[in-house]
């Protein structure tokens, strides 16, 4: 059973907006490596698995992951607040 408490594990409280800083820290999120792509990848892999151990390990795995989308997505969310448009197609966006 999981239990959903909205807030993030960790606090995140940028003040003040960097588009430049959010156009580094976007590849954590949705690039390769990042942390939307390797959460689905443990979800998905624990339909394949074996055994029941190893599943529930993978489940946790991509939930944990899960919570690290969201954290980062707080992250980019506060770093590009009240940016305009131009300010955010200038750092490739």
């Amino acid at each position: 059973m999981w239990l959903y408490e909205k807030r993030l594990q960790y606090p995140i409280n940028i003040k003040k907006p960097n588009a430049k800083a959010a156009a580094v820290i976007i590849d954590q999120l949705g690039g390769p490596d990042g942390e939307l792509g390797a959460a689905l990848r443990y979800l998905s892999q624990r339909y394949t698995m074996p055994y029941p151990e190893i599943q529930a390990l993978l489940t946790d795995i991509g939930t944990e992951e899960l919570a690290h989308v969201e954290m980062i997505s707080a992250i980019l969310y506060q770093l590009t607040t009240n940016l305009t448009i131009d300010e955010i197609k200038k750092q490739g966006f």
